[in-house]
């Protein structure tokens, strides 16, 4: 996947040899959830939390819309509890968003 500018490719690809997990390094930023199509600030604060963006932080482009709520609502309309029960392999990537139109999108197909 291409992102916005050369920084947000540089920031979602930083690999530390000391932290795995980007949610431990101080030099990681930000994070991108192909499931939700979504980007956030990552917030170091000993836990996974993450603060959703609209904007890069570093070009100014315009993020895509998050599937994140669309994800939920497809989850309960089959009735799978994303907590409790096994998610479907597809809705664990993008893939379940093929040929989907985002309803906050005016009908695009992403």
């Amino acid at each position: 996947m291409r992102h916005c500018c050369e920084a947000m490719e540089r920031q979602l690809g930083h690999q530390c040899a000391m932290h795995p997990d980007p949610h431990e390094c101080a030099d990681a930023l930000v994070t991108y959830s192909e499931r939700f199509d979504e980007y956030g600030l990552i917030i170091h604060d000993g836990g996974s939390a993450v603060s959703s963006i609209s904007f890069c932080p570093w070009c100014g482009t315009k993020l895509p819309q998050s599937w994140r709520d669309v994800w939920f609502d497809e989850i309960e309309a089959l009735g799978i509890d994303p907590w409790e029960d096994q998610v479907p392999s597809d809705f664990e990537t993008g893939a379940w968003r093929a040929g989907r139109a985002h309803p906050g999108r005016d009908g695009a197909v992403t």
